[in-house]
């Protein structure tokens, strides 16, 4: 179960005018279960995107990338889960294309005007026979209200869908966010195994538009981290329907930075509840590096703590084994870091003071925190003004049994 993530409402999920979501059943991997998923667009719609950094990256992240760069303007998402086309080489682009063609045809658009999207288990051929079968049914049944049956239609191993909600009052105008995500495995930024989709009723310019993707996920899915593990499909979807009376044109507009404000703090929900659905996870974790000399080496840091699967297990096993956070920093790689002024916290307890183990410490008070299902390890680094913080989860004997069984 997710830790401390409770179960979506449907009916509290907002309709966002200017987007219909339907699904259907494909049969892609298991029959029975939701596993496509097409977004109908307003015309009015602009839509951007963050993806992975994945070399490897598969054929739908290839395909969306070019369309978005084509201009023409989309018109829909599809999403298939069960399959990740990834590894798939000449032929998975074609099934991808294929994919986009067929959706296309349906809604009387361009190809270019379809965005695929795609996970599940790597180097496998798509059925995309199967997916182009289902098209008509998740047309016929695309509603404004099905953002619930959306992140269901998305889950690979994650045990809960991942939706929420928020409506904002910017400058006179009401403005409503709705986004899913999915993911709970092979989680490691720029992106992770992970899916996102937000949208919101706003007209908002490409450029513009652009810039705040990339400002929410910094802030959001590219904070997060499971077992370190950078995934071949892993996308951030922004849209604006342009269906509500907001328009930001320019990114020093107030109007703009309320905007990204409620943007930011919708996708940070959702990437958090990833974390949270981490395969085996029992406890969410934050961690919070301070007074370094620059963000990158502050998350530097952070990463060395949130990937060590010393650390993890430790957080597991209730084990305040905390010398392995000391290692962790460490080794992450900042070659000038002086160690003797470094003060580690967990939650209220302050367990290394200048370096070493704080006098005051009792294991008893570690150990107290690591019970918690909720922990925040804060570094001080005594070098500079600026901070990092990431999430993530323990290590669990489930993590192994999940990804052991994934295929089966």
């Amino acid at each position: 179960m997710a830790v401390n993530s409770p179960l979506p409402v449907a009916a509290e999920l907002a309709p966002v005018p200017g987007i219909e979501l339907g699904y259907a059943e494909a049969g892609i991997k298991k029959p029975g279960r939701k596993d496509v998923l097409v977004m109908k667009l307003a015309p009015t719609a602009t839509v951007a995107g963050v993806f992975t950094k994945n070399r490897f990256c598969a054929a739908p992240v290839q395909v969306a990338k070019a369309h978005l760069a084509s201009g023409r303007g989309v018109r829909a998402l599809v999403v298939n889960t069960g399959n990740a086309n990834a590894g798939t080489g000449e032929p998975g682009l074609a099934n991808a294309q294929a994919t986009c063609a067929a959706l296309a045809g349906l809604l009387g658009c361009q190809p270019e005007q379809i965005l695929p999207f795609s996970t599940g288990v790597i180097l496998e051929p798509l059925p995309v026979q199967k997916i182009v079968a289902a098209l008509p049914a998740a047309i016929a049944n695309a509603k404004a209200d099905n953002w619930f049956a959306a992140a269901e239609a998305i889950m690979t191993t994650d045990t809960q869908p991942k939706a929420a909600s928020r409506q904002a009052v910017i400058g006179g105008h009401t403005v409503t966010l709705s986004g899913i995500s999915k993911g709970a495995g092979m989680i490691k930024p720029n992106m992770a195994t992970m899916l996102g989709y937000l949208a919101f009723d706003a007209r908002v310019s490409q450029p513009v538009l652009e810039e705040l993707v990339r400002h929410a996920a910094d802030h959001s899915f590219n904070c997060i981290t499971i077992d370190g593990d950078t995934s071949t499909n892993d996308s951030f979807m922004l849209i604006a329907t342009g269906a509500g009376t907001l328009e930001v044109n320019s990114t020093s507009s107030p109007e703009y930075q309320q905007l990204r404000a409620a943007v930011t703090d919708l996708a940070r929900f959702l990437a958090q509840a990833i974390v949270r659905d981490g395969e085996g996870a029992t406890k969410f974790i934050t961690i919070t590096v301070e007074d370094g000399r620059s963000v990158e080496e502050c998350r530097q840091i952070a990463y060395a703590i949130g990937h060590s699967p010393l650390v993890k297990t430790a957080f597991f096993a209730s084990d305040p084994n905390l010398g392995r956070i000391l290692a962790a920093i460490g080794y992450a790689g900042v070659e000038d870091l002086d160690v003797s002024k470094i003060n580690l916290y967990l939650d209220d307890v302050w367990v290394a003071r200048d370096g070493g183990r704080n006098p005051a410490y009792q294991e008893a008070d570690g150990q107290r925190v690591m019970q918690q299902a909720e922990i925040t390890v804060r570094v001080k680094l005594a070098r500079g003004g600026a901070s990092a913080t990431i999430w993530t989860c323990d290590l669990s004997h489930d993590y192994v049994s999940i990804n052991a069984d994934y295929r089966s």
